[in-house]
């Protein structure tokens, strides 16, 4: 079963990463660089063509089923990305985020999330949905702590760049223990 194109939860509107996208999410990426690399290292160099080719690659995830790639809207304007990835592994899909900086704080991520949570327990054979952030990006982890996951590890990474701090918060919301509308 592959996932709607375009999701709504409230005021937020997650549509299929396409390459049409790419001069806007690149744009996106350019003017909050600062913030979002802190958080995620591929957008420290993150180039135009990087972001062409990001998109290209996210249109084959999507037809294989390796991972459904949202742009994430608010009154229709670009504010970040969200994905539903394989992987972590069978039975279980990863939920990854960033937002630019002026759409923090403003509960677009959670709800963007929300959506993605009924997407991913629609899906035959999918038990849990996880999120994994490193423990210094507080932001971040108070997305799955309001939606009900469960913090169930932290380990070490090898990712200290930017605000990383070295170790990763790795979240957990099984089938039996979510709330789907």
């Amino acid at each position: 079963m592959e996932p709607s194109e375009t999701l709504t939860w409230e005021d937020v509107v997650l549509r299929r990463a396409r390459p049409a996208f790419a001069t806007e999410l690149y744009e996106v990426i350019e003017d909050g660089r600062p913030h979002i690399a802190a958080w995620m290292p591929w957008a420290v160099e993150q180039t135009y063509q990087d972001t062409v080719d990001f998109l290209a690659k996210a249109t084959g995830d999507w037809e294989s089923g390796e991972a459904y790639n949202y742009s994430i809207f608010v009154a229709d304007r670009l504010v970040g990305g969200i994905s539903l990835m394989t992987r972590r592994g069978p039975g279980c899909l990863e939920i990854g985020y960033w937002l630019h900086p002026a759409a923090v704080g403003r509960g677009t991520v959670t709800k963007a999330s929300r959506a993605l949570l009924d997407v991913a327990f629609a899906m035959p054979g999918i038990d849990r949905v996880e999120i994994l952030h490193d423990a210094g990006n507080t932001r971040s982890g108070a997305v799955p702590a309001r939606l009900g996951f469960t913090e169930v590890e932290r380990m070490p990474t090898d990712r200290v760049t930017g605000n990383h701090t070295g170790l990763d918060v790795l979240w957990r919301l099984t089938r039996s223990g979510a709330t789907v509308s």
